[in-house]
């Protein structure tokens, strides 16, 4: 039978699953497939999985419930194995690239961090004030300038210095916050973000990386709201 797999660990990983329900309609008991030192953590399925709320909480509470015990590999959610000696299979064959990202990501957890612009308004008094350009032509369009291109004008200026700020603070909010990672990747933002980071915290450095985190987000000011997420299982360093 196919098997949903949540994640990789070490053998002597304590994997306690009593009494979990796995993901998809059949509710199987999550258990492991074992191969030298490593385990593979998975439930039995027999039907397509979707990302229903009730299968992605499942898959997280496992993912939780390992990383309380120990260093795991998180799989992302939907991943479907054909059958146990396939996931055995890939366990002997990957032995040591598993043992050498366990050991890596050993005493730590993920940790994201993203940054939008929530209030336009302080950043665009801020450009007005700071732009000699764009304050004369919004001051030409308060005055009743007719000229049909001095809003596009105006749109394109402050379009290029929002974007040049908010790059610059990105830079800047991850130059103050990497020190306490020992790794990070920046991911693409999305929506209205425009800084989508992930950071490896080890557990020492977790105080003081909160604390860092913390301060920045009181301090950040100018309409912009600063959302931190963890500690959460390092899928963006497996």
């Amino acid at each position: 039978m196919a098997l949903y797999v949540y994640a990789i660990t070490a053998a002597a990983h304590p994997h306690r699953f009593d009494g979990m329900a796995g993901v998809g309609s059949q509710d199987a008991p999550v258990r492991t497939v074992t191969a030298g030192p490593l385990c593979a953590v998975v439930s039995e399925v027999s039907e397509e999985i979707l990302p229903k709320r009730r299968d992605l909480l499942a898959h997280q509470e496992v993912q939780e419930r390992l990383m309380a015990d120990g260093v795991v590999l998180p799989m992302q959610f939907g991943f479907i194995a054909a059958d146990e000696p396939a996931v055995r299979q890939a366990l002997e064959e990957n032995t040591d690239a598993y043992l050498s990202a366990l050991q890596r990501l050993e005493g730590c957890a993920e940790y994201h961090v993203r940054v939008a612009q929530e209030d336009e308004a302080p950043l665009l008094h801020q450009i007005l004030g700071d732009v000699p350009e764009a304050r004369d032509l919004n001051d030409r369009i308060r005055a009743g300038d007719p000229d049909p291109q001095l809003p596009l004008a105006l749109g394109e200026l402050v379009a290029h210095e929002v974007e040049a700020r908010h790059q610059t603070l990105a830079a800047g909010l991850v130059e103050a916050l990497v020190p306490f990672a020992r790794e990070h990747v920046t991911h693409p933002p999305t929506g209205d973000d425009f800084l989508n980071l992930s950071l490896l915290v080890p557990d020492e450095k977790k105080d003081d990386f909160m604390s860092a985190q913390a301060n920045l987000a009181r301090e950040i000011g100018g309409g912009v709201s600063m959302r931190f997420s963890g500690p959460l299982p390092p899928y963006s360093f497996v």
